[in-house]
């Protein structure tokens, strides 16, 4: 009896050490991004013929793998969305002090709306300064103190006041919070009753230049559907460039750099500048389902709990001509996510036993429009959130080369980031916290939406430290990326200058983490300091 006993465990050790061998291939991932950013996917953008060869290609793979449908019989979840289709006014007119400036589209504004209204116009609108557009009790911070925002638009600075501050607590310092990002403020705006807000674009605050703004923020747009045909939100959501603020400010009389300095006081009150803004949206729409992609390996002992893996299929399809190209490829953003998680899943089927928790493969749509797809999967989920164990994100893995460290976006969440570290130990490799905190990038991409419905989340990846070349040059060429490939016809993929052995790196931490959970009873928390360990909380008492 001992002897048999002795036999199952060893079998059992040799299994696991088998499954744990398997590894990801970087010619599968090869493969599939020479696929997923060729010009025949047209940018992979929702609403187009684009997203039908996307969507297509991604089940197919999937099902020639042998990964069972993941939504019933089906490899696809239907997301509602309507496509707003916006022609703002060529000018936005600024009128006050015996002044009027003719701020031109493109060059110093864009305009959008998420309204299902033919027409808006802004006539006459005051323009308030409101500091950040924050409301945050906890720090008792209200830039909208005793003003009523109905028949006013906002003026507001991008990213939040901890940002180029001593203070690492007071808004948690240069790593952005969710406050700063734009969706926030728009939101704000919205509950604030403002006809429209205005965000100032700066590079470094922001994150991105100016041209990610013109290219995010022109021609066809979507949003989920609502009931009430998004009535609620400002009539106008607006970017301005910081000289035209600048040119606002002058005009008004007020000294800008003097006015940041206040804005990031507690005590901030809203300033009407004595101006009035002018301009108008003319909107046609266009109602139909995208479509997220979705695939299942069934758990062998736990099929009712859930390891997820995502990633993005979308990006911005046909587009401004920029050095002759028009085709936004997103081979980077998000192409090498998606082909990293079809290589994982491919990884997976060569597995001798199916995992004992269920492995969930999710390719979502329409992140690039505001992380859209997985918002509706997390509010639509086919599979039970609390019984979801972790969601480990993709988006943009590293095309330079091995990395020593393994970069973690919001680093202290988590007991993902703890798992990670001892899996990153493994391959030699130590964890770094964010290099670039204040592009807020934790709220940038899918996790977060999962994280915010409680669902313990892993964003991460190599790319800070070159392990042959140095931090420099692995710095050196994120800002590069950044200035010259980000949401650009050039963000192409050539085989000839990607380095896919970091990318093979990260695959295979991300495939080994996914299968030390889905092999073991561990149930990552959130930390106590996270403003998302209350929803788990609360969801896992539901369960006892």
């Amino acid at each position: 009896m001992r002897y048999l006993a002795f036999l199952l465990f060893t079998g059992l050790l040799a299994c696991q050490s088998a499954q744990q061998s398997v590894t990801v291939e970087s010619s599968d991932f090869d493969q599939y991004l020479s696929v997923l950013a060729s010009d025949s996917l047209q940018g992979r953008k929702p609403f187009t013929k684009g997203e039908e060869l996307t969507v297509d290609y991604l089940k197919n793979e999937m099902e020639q793998m042998g990964i069972e449908p993941g939504n019933g019989n089906s490899y696809y979840q239907e997301v509602p969305m309507v496509e707003i289709t916006g022609h703002p006014s060529e000018n936005m007119e600024i009128t006050g002090h015996d002044q009027t400036l003719d701020l031109q589209l493109d060059k110093d504004f864009v305009a959008t709306t998420q309204r299902e209204e033919a027409d808006l116009d802004l006539k006459g609108s005051e323009l308030v300064f409101c500091g950040y557009g924050i409301v945050a009790p906890e720090y008792g911070k209200n830039d909208y103190a005793g003003i009523d925002m109905h028949g006013k638009t906002a003026l507001v600075l991008v990213n939040d006041p901890g940002f180029r501050q001593d203070d690492s607590i007071y808004f948690k310092g240069n790593t952005m919070t969710y406050y700063g990002r734009w969706t926030y403020k728009y939101e704000e705006g919205a509950r604030q009753g403002a006809d429209a807000v205005i965000i100032i674009h700066e590079t470094n605050m922001a994150g991105y230049p100016w041209f990610v703004v013109q290219s995010g923020w022109s021609g066809a747009r979507l949003g989920l559907r609502s009931d009430n045909k998004n009535a609620d939100r400002c009539a106008i959501e607006s970017w301005i460039t910081l000289d035209a603020a600048k040119r606002i400010m002058e005009a008004a009389g007020v000294d800008f750099a003097q006015l940041i300095q206040e804005a990031r006081k507690p005590d901030f009150q809203p300033q009407s500048l004595g101006m009035t803004v002018s301009t108008s949206l003319h909107n046609s729409f266009k109602y139909d389902q995208s479509r997220n992609v979705i695939g299942k390996i069934t758990g062998r002992d736990n099929p009712d709990e859930y390891v997820l893996y995502s990633a993005h299929w979308d990006h911005f399809g046909i587009g401004k001509v920029v050095d002759g190209d028009s085709i936004y490829n997103g081979a980077l953003d998000n192409g090498s996510g998606t082909a990293g998680l079809l290589a994982i899943a491919n990884a997976y089927t060569k597995l001798d036993h199916k995992p004992e928790r269920s492995v969930i493969f999710l390719f979502v749509t329409g992140e690039e429009q505001g992380l859209l797809g997985s918002q509706y999967y997390a509010e639509h989920p086919i599979y039970s959130i609390p019984h979801t164990i972790a969601d480990i994100n993709m988006d943009g893995l590293n095309p330079n080369g091995p990395m020593k460290d393994l970069t973690i976006t919001g680093l202290g969440q988590s007991d993902m980031d703890d798992i990670a570290r001892e899996e990153a130990a493994k391959q030699g490799r130590y964890i770094l916290g964010e290099q670039e905190p204040e592009k807020g990038y934790f709220y940038r991409s899918d996790h977060f939406n999962f994280a915010k419905v409680g669902v313990p989340a892993l964003f991460a990846q190599g790319g800070y430290d070159h392990a042959e070349k140095g931090k420099a040059y692995a710095m050196e060429k994120q800002k590069d990326y950044t200035a010259n490939r980000y949401h650009k016809p050039q963000d192409e993929y050539d085989p000839s200058t990607w380095d896919l052995r970091g990318i093979q790196q990260d695959m295979q931490l991300f495939f080994n983490i996914g299968l030390r959970l889905a092999n073991s009873q561990e149930m990552p928390q959130w930390k106590a300091n996270s403003e998302f360990r209350a929803k788990r909380e609360a969801d896992l008492k539901l369960l006892d």
